[in-house]
């Protein structure tokens, strides 16, 4: 039992295995990316399951609605995470040890290593390993001397230079799975104790940095409600710039500014949001996704009383911002009314078949299109309902196209009347929103600089060689004979140079000078 214990600790731990689990993980990810999870889109899973009822039962038993977390992917990860740390904790060790031992003795036969040449010299051993080492010294190798030859020892006397280099590609390599298990376990803090939110908030209106205030929110499994650093935004305005001069590009935006005021410590100051400028504030990042226009509607009971008038936000369609949007009103009517329908910023015609569409993304010439549904909006059931989609499965359309009465169609300032004496409604006025993504993950920064040492690890395990070099000296009769080879470790098309330049180098050591 004990055996094979060790042997499954060592294919865990072997670095094939290491590089099998981070495409496992990288795979295991892609679900995330392909189906709506639950942490960050709950709506978007109840819509897959009413569309796709089989296929959900399916993926839900594999935890595909939370990739993220679910038992097969923390496996995973948590797999990588001692296989990298078994694979590297070892490997530090005997590197510590290489690095504090000596280099290894001269062979007997240089003629069998790499790169051999033979020179000779009148100067003494001695004094050709001396200067021998200190060139070698100068290129960054470590050196041993081994057997020096005393001064006049005579024929068949000498010694010899040991000297490696390259150390540094194995620490390279220690620092690339270090600094590797440094991003998971940065990853882990940030997923544990990081949030991302969503927020759209309408001129005028302001977003609290609570919990109930966001319009979604993805959090970690320790974020609670005191990890929210309390501060308040209100957007001012919202200031766009469309392109008019260019034929070629009318209507598109060349600048958005959202104008906020922020109160944090109950300290206000006037900030701005701009697309890859975010704002930092309470140790989250705010940035600015997109916007729209949200008119500004009030419906009123046959007495005039009113019963809804708030600014609904409209989800752009297209670049001229095309809109779509929806109005429920569960109470103060006759009976329950779903409004469905377009706002146009600036109405005209699309040219394929007459069909109404915006023009232009200014607000020029706003015209808001309605249908009007009556019965059940479905909101007691107890199911979650998306605020942009109006479930008309159990409501009666009594007024636009599948119909005889007409579509409400409301010009800025216009009131119209509901069918069936349901009371009145009417375009107060025309707002912008903007829709913010609010993100904090307090272990960015540690990412970061990790990210940092995994690629200057990778690049020096890469690009420096792990070489020996020898230079063996005896004297004979007609002076003194020279040798020289080396050894790499891996391939090292280089090292028959390096080795000629070591050579080139003694030889300039050697040279008497005048």
């Amino acid at each position: 039992m004990l055996g094979w214990l060790r042997f499954f600790w060592r294919q865990l731990t072997s670095m094939r295995t290491a590089l099998v689990l981070l495409l496992l993980l990288a795979l295991a990810a892609v679900p995330g990316s392909l189906v709506p999870q639950r942490s960050a889109d709950p709506n978007g899973v109840v819509l897959y399951r009413s569309e796709h009822p089989d296929a959900f039962r399916v993926l839900d038993f594999f935890q595909v609605f939370d990739t993220y977390t679910s038992a097969w992917f923390s496996a995973i990860y948590l797999l990588l995470f001692v296989s990298l740390i078994g694979c590297v904790l070892p490997r530090a060790k005997h590197h510590i040890e290489q690095l504090r031992s000596r280099p290894p003795r001269t062979p007997s036969r240089l003629t069998r290593m790499a790169g051999y040449r033979e020179t000779s010299t009148t100067t003494d051993a001695a004094s050709a390993l001396d200067a021998a080492a200190r060139v070698l010294r100068r290129a960054g190798y470590r050196v041993e001397r081994f057997g020096p030859a005393p001064a006049g020892a005579g024929a068949g006397a000498g010694g010899s230079v040991s000297a490696e280099r390259g150390y540094l590609r194995e620490t390279g390599n220690l620092v690339f799975h270090l600094a590797l298990i440094g991003v998971l376990v940065a990853v882990a803090i940030g997923g544990a104790y990081g949030f991302t939110g969503q927020r759209l908030v309408v001129v005028g209106s302001k977003f609290v940095n609570t919990r109930g205030d966001y319009d979604s929110l993805s959090a970690g499994r320790l974020v609670n409600a005191d990890s929210l650093t309390p501060y308040r935004l209100t957007l001012d305005r919202f200031d766009v710039t469309y392109e008019t001069a260019n034929q070629h590009a009318i209507g598109q935006a060349t600048d958005y500014t959202a104008h906020l005021t922020t109160t944090i410590d109950g300290t206000e100051s006037k900030r701005t949001v701009k697309v890859n400028e975010p704002l930092d504030i309470g140790g989250t990042a705010v940035y600015l996704l997109g916007n729209g226009y949200a008119p500004v509607i009030t419906v009123r009971d046959p007495q005039g009383q009113v019963v809804y008038s708030q600014a609904v936000p409209f989800l752009p369609t297209d670049t001229d911002l095309t809109s779509t949007g929806v109005v429920k009103i569960p109470d103060g009517l006759a009976d329950q009314v779903g409004f469905e329908g377009l706002f146009y910023p600036t109405v005209g015609t699309s040219g394929v078949g007459g069909a109404r569409t915006s023009t232009f993304p200014a607000l020029d010439d706003p015209l808001l299109s309605l249908n009007v549904y009556t019965g059940d909006l479905g909101l007691d059931d107890g199911i979650p309902r998306s605020v942009y989609q109006l479930d008309v499965s159990k409501m009666t359309e009594v007024a636009g196209r599948g119909t005889d009465v007409p579509g409400i169609e409301l010009g800025l300032g216009e009131t119209a009347d509901l069918p069936n004496g349901l009371g009145t409604i009417s375009l107060d006025s025309v707002k912008r929103y903007v829709s913010l993504d609010i993100h904090h993950d307090p272990a960015q920064l540690w990412v970061g600089g990790f990210a940092v040492l995994v690629v200057l690890g990778l690049l020096t395990g890469l690009f420096i060689p792990r070489r020996r070099v020898w230079i063996a000296a005896t004297e004979t009769d007609d002076g003194t004979r020279l040798e020289y080879a080396g050894l790499a470790r891996g391939e090292d098309p280089g090292l028959d140079a390096a080795i000629a330049d070591v050579a080139k180098r003694h030889a300039a050591a050697l040279r008497p000078t005048a």
